[in-house]
């Protein structure tokens, strides 16, 4: 590695690599992006001015080839993401992914075997896990603060729907929406589930419906220590991002609310009301965001372990299968039943 700066290349310029290509650009000393590259190359080279990024790569192999490129940063669709892993660990590139790495287990598995053959480390974009009220519950859990865990409730409704092109490529729901859920409900309690149940439909755009898919669920987690989750999603809440997570525990519970824009309430004669919460994900976890990747850049300076590994972004896909397998069959699933379970490797 040359010196104490890693050096950066991003490929995809979309939504997300702009998030990130800006925390590393901005607020990330310790970091340089050296190349960046996306198959609409007028929208990578709009970044790379925007963020001061020296090279346009034509190509993500291109850019994988770049002897100056020492970690890579997967921002490009999910189609990709198994293919790239594995090239970039091929190419002796350190990882980060947005999750998921692929909607299926095989593919998954080829990936993280080349990075286990490779050396490189792979650190998986559940950001969530990086958000300070979330850590806060997990330290609760993980200090017994609460006492032994028994309930675990979340709550995750988006304010609107995603376009019906965006759920014919999603790979459903429990893979799209919900997985970021799935990783919370092992991250918080620190524990694999053992079995899920869900009842689910489609509530809000008949669209969905036609695509297979469901708009509105909840999914029932048993975890190993017998411990009891529920999952609460709904792709459209008038009201705006709702994000919500509590645990009961044998001493106490730990719970946390949405986030504002600004902590005012107005009082009158007739009502008491606040604003709405924070409306999307890019407000809501914007700093989360900004941790993960502070996270990765630090352990391949330092050489310690990725704080979310490729085994973490194996459990939930595992976890989105047997929800998809439980609303078919209409029963509950042991996630042994999905190809060997959330621990293969």
């Amino acid at each position: 590695m040359s010196g104490k700066r890693l050096q950066v290349g991003i490929i995809g310029a979309g939504r997300i690599g702009k998030v990130h290509a800006s925390t590393v650009a901005f607020s990330l000393p310790q970091a340089k992006i050296v190349a960046i590259t996306d198959l609409n190359q007028d929208a990578a080279a709009e970044l790379a001015e925007r963020c001061d990024i020296p090279s346009v790569a034509p190509s993500a192999e291109a850019l994988l080839a770049d002897p100056k490129v020492e970690a890579v940063l997967i921002c490009s669709s999910t189609d990709t993401h198994a293919r790239l892993i594995g090239e970039a660990a091929r190419a002796g590139k350190h990882i980060f992914c947005e999750k998921p790495i692929a909607h299926d287990l095989a593919n998954i598995d080829t990936a993280l075997q080349a990075v286990a053959k490779s050396g490189v480390k792979l650190q998986i974009g559940f950001n969530r896990r990086f958000d300070a009220n979330f850590a806060r519950v997990r330290k609760a859990v993980a200090t017994g603060e609460v006492g032994t865990p028994r309930l675990l409730h979340i709550v995750s409704r988006d304010p609107f729907p995603p376009p019906i092109a965006f759920v014919k490529k999603s790979g459903g729901m429990f893979l799209d929406m919900t997985i970021h859920d799935f990783d919370m409900a092992r991250f918080l309690l620190g524990e694999e589930v053992e079995e899920i149940f869900v009842a689910g439909g489609v509530m809000v755009d008949p669209g969905v419906g036609a695509e297979g898919d469901l708009d509105t669920a909840v999914i029932v987690l048993r975890f190993r220590s017998g411990a009891i989750g529920t999952i609460d999603n709904c792709r459209q809440a008038a009201y705006g991002y709702d994000q919500r997570v509590e645990i009961l525990g044998s001493l106490g519970k730990i719970a946390t609310e949405n986030l504002f824009p600004n902590e005012a309430t107005v009082s009158t004669g007739t009502e008491i009301r606040r604003d709405l919460p924070l409306n999307f994900f890019m407000d809501r976890y914007r700093e989360s965001f900004a941790a993960e990747m502070r996270a990765f850049v630090e352990a391949v300076i330092q050489n310690h372990p990725v704080p979310v590994s490729g085994e973490d972004a194996r459990a939930p896909v595992v976890m989105g299968l047997a929800a998809r397998k439980s609303f078919d069959e209409c029963r509950p699933v042991r996630l042994g039943e999905i190809a060997d379970g959330p621990t293969k490797h």
